[in-house]
């Protein structure tokens, strides 16, 4: 009787060890649970150094009810079957078979943050079977230092081989009513403000953090989008977001704001799907980076490690770029992107531009662009980009017009070859734009003649954009359908050679470690609405924490005046950032591409504070997290790829904020010469943003710095190992 208690015992163990699994981090600060509740439902917890990051959240998809498709000879439109009632994957399921592996591997980035970057997690693969329907799927967890991530698989199976999402239920249950630093959720854009606030008050808050765009959908009002920052009342940072976004619709989250429980929300297609899915398939990675120390989520790499290594065997081609471009004057008004005020409407291949009469304010002409590659040439940059240079901006925008652009047709005042040639002489490359108005139909149709007429002319790089509503119409930006194209126009690129600056795409998920020709993307609220309004002082300081957790932004900093009434006496905008400001945002928003955005008559009256533009790197070694806060402040430093130079950027919000940082990540026994842009000390981004000082003094690894920034404002720091000719009646620090 003894033996037979001993073994009913050790078989209820068992069966509860089958039933709830624990994953802890490498270093064990990060807890994992996984359990099936009862009715089979899939669950998980996590916990960070012993406080709740989330609480128990269901797992799970609820499939769309279709009916099963009519055999080949059947007659047309009959229904070979009844409805399918099967469509939850979201309960019922016993664990089939669990494993755990770890992994620990360094890798080297084409271009990034780091030189190297480890890869080191513990893994808990979680088969569950769904008796009644005999289908299985995988959930897949990686339990890494600064988070975690989890996805679904489905193996190929008879009972699930083609299928279609209706919802994706993922929780993230939220252990209370914490800070969010959010915006509105869209399925159209982010182009939003910030919006600081308690998880319960996002309702009451929700119409007016939506501001205008040329396009925008909204589906509740308590969604927001991810990538979502958090703080906890006890002190836990927290980052949602999604890697590896491939095939699958960009998520959103929704939250139920009684019980603080955020939910999955996908981007439907036209007809209201949110997935097409054949398997064997996998979703996104859903992730959650945790730490009690801002700079962790700063410095956390998970979401690139949750991507696959590189595609692209040769990457000696993918370059970065430090560019000017003709499209600030633009965006103030103070010029134009259409040849052209007479034409009501244009139609490719037919309209005459020989016989129409030049508006005189279109900016993309030879003469002008030459400018911009004396500018360029003269000040070591890179590229040049020009907007406004091919047919059709006179009727390109919010007409639902398809063949808008054809992407190799110049206006008459552009002459390619001329360009082209003149570029060259002076060392500087060309860089493409295509703007697609939406109408992706278009682009695709297009693609492969646009980027051979990128390489007939020496253009290495293209800015693509997808201003306005999608052709097909009734998509949307962030759906399966564009994630799709966006992914299609990167790899086709990757065939030409060509590097790939998306604005109005998808937000990056980290697919820039599988295909680096991803140098930049948009993708948020960006310079450019300086000049439509302006945007909020703490703009820049929230930003690392959100949308740069996917990757690197084409933010198009570098603007110097502030006042845009002096670019166009008709646009009243003021840039909200004081000068200092923008050369700190080199630093702490790397990007391997970054645009000196101002006009060059700007940076012609400012030369002294233009040297660091000219100056900062855009690769990177190693990177140092030295003081972070959302939304108050962020200050990093940077040490350039291949050489024992460091650069220091630091912003502030609207407070302002001062700095006490070490230098302890130099080199030891080393002396250094650093150059010092700050803030005056009456310096205020909307009464004297202009208002800055340079200095320059020797420091070495034992030095440290008390810096003001001002609101709005900030600094950077060129920090250059320096011989004994350098030092001379230098001050130390």
């Amino acid at each position: 009787m003894k033996r037979i208690l001993i073994a009913l015992l050790s078989l209820c163990l068992s069966t509860e060890l089958v039933k709830a699994q624990d994953l802890k981090s490498p270093d064990g600060k990060l807890l994992m649970n996984f359990s099936v509740q009862n009715g089979g439902i899939p669950t998980y917890k996590l916990s960070y150094k012993g406080k709740v990051v989330l609480k128990p959240g269901k797992l799970g998809l609820e499939l769309k009810d279709q009916v099963p498709p009519a055999k080949f000879g059947t007659e047309m439109g009959m229904k070979s079957g009844p409805a399918n009632p099967k469509t939850s994957l979201y309960d019922q399921f016993t664990i089939a078979d669990s494993k755990t592996t770890s992994f620990d591997e360094t890798w080297q980035p084409v271009w990034g943050e780091l030189k190297n970057i480890r890869n080191h997690y513990n893994e808990l693969a979680v088969t569950l079977h769904q008796q009644g329907t005999d289908r299985n799927i995988l959930i897949r967890f990686r339990l890494f230092n600064d988070g975690l991530g989890f996805r679904y698989e489905f193996p190929q199976q008879k009972n699930l081989n083609y299928f279609v999402i209706k919802e994706e239920k993922t929780q993230f249950a939220m252990s209370g009513d914490m800070k969010a630093y959010w915006i509105p959720g869209d399925y159209d854009t982010q182009e939003y403000d910030y919006t600081t606030s308690k998880l319960s008050e996002i309702r009451g808050l929700f119409h007016t953090a939506v501001t205008d765009n040329s396009s925008q959908t909204q589906y509740s009002e308590t969604g927001v989008q991810a990538p979502l920052m958090l703080k906890s009342n006890d002190g836990l940072y927290i980052s949602i977001h999604e890697a590896a976004l491939i095939n699958y619709s960009t998520m959103n989250l929704n939250l139920d704001d009684q019980n603080m429980i955020f939910e999955s929300w996908l981007t439907p297609d036209a007809k209201g799907d949110k997935g097409y899915m054949q398997s064997p398939a996998t979703s996104p990675w859903r992730t959650v980076i945790v730490s009690d120390d801002a700079r962790d989520i700063l410095a956390s790499k998970m979401t690139l490690n949750l991507n696959d290594p590189s595609k692209i065997e040769d990457t000696s081609w993918i370059k970065t770029s430090k560019y000017i471009g003709v499209w600030w004057e633009m965006i103030t008004g103070k010029s134009s992107w259409a040849y052209t005020d007479e034409l009501p409407s244009v139609q490719l291949g037919v309209t005459d531009y020989a016989k129409v009469k030049p508006n005189g304010k279109h900016a993309a002409n030879t003469a002008h662009v030459k400018e911009y590659i004396d500018f360029a040439a003269k000040h070591g940059f890179d590229g040049v980009l020009v907007e406004g240079w091919n047919v059709g901006w006179e009727d390109w925008f919010g007409n639902s017009k398809d063949d808008v652009f054809d992407f190799v047709t110049p206006y008459p005042d552009f002459n390619v070859a001329e360009i082209r040639d003149y570029a060259k002489s002076k060392n500087v490359k060309m860089i493409m734009h295509h703007e697609t108005s939406g109408a992706v139909r278009n682009y695709e149709r297009h693609l492969d003649q646009a980027y051979q007429f990128m390489k007939d002319n020496g253009y290495d790089a293209v800015k693509s954009g997808y201003v306005g509503n999608m052709i097909p119409r009734g998509e949307y930006h962030y759906g399966q359908w564009l994630v799709n194209h966006y992914q299609y126009a990167l790899e086709k690129a990757a065939k030409y050679k060509i590097m790939v600056n998306a604005h109005e795409a998808v937000r990056p998920t980290g697919i820039n470690r599988t295909y680096p020709n991803l140098i930049g993307n948009e993708s948020a609220r960006g310079t450019e609405y300086q000049a439509f309004g302006g945007s909020k002082a703490n703009h820049v300081t929230i930003l690392p924490f959100t949308r740069l957790i996917g990757g690197p932004m084409d933010y198009t900093p570098g603007i110097f005046e502030m006042d845009i009434s002096k670019l166009n006496p008709d646009n009243h905008s003021h840039l909200n950032a004081t000068l200092a400001n923008q050369l700190a945002l080199y630093v702490t928003m790397a990007s391997p591409l970054q645009m000196a955005a101002d006009l060059p008559e700007n940076y012609n009256r400012f030369l002294d504070a233009f040297q660091f533009i000219k100056d900062v790197a855009m690769d990177w070694d190693d990177s140092k997290y030295l003081e972070a806060e959302p939304g108050e402040y962020v200050s990093v430093a940077r040490k350039a790829k291949g050489t024992n130079n460091w650069f220091v950027g630091s912003v502030a919000g609207e407070n302002g904020h001062t700095s006490k940082i070490s230098f302890n990540f130099l080199q030891p026994g080393k002396t250094y010469v650093a150059t010092i842009y700050s803030d005056a000390k009456d310096a205020h981004y909307k009464t004297n943003p202009q208002a800055y000082q340079i200095r320059k003094v020797l420091l070495n690894s034992k030095s440290k710095l008390t810096q003001f920034a001002a609101p709005g404002g900030g600094y950077a720091i060129s920090i250059i190992e320096a011989d004994p000719s350098q030092t001379k009646g230098l001050k130390k620090l």
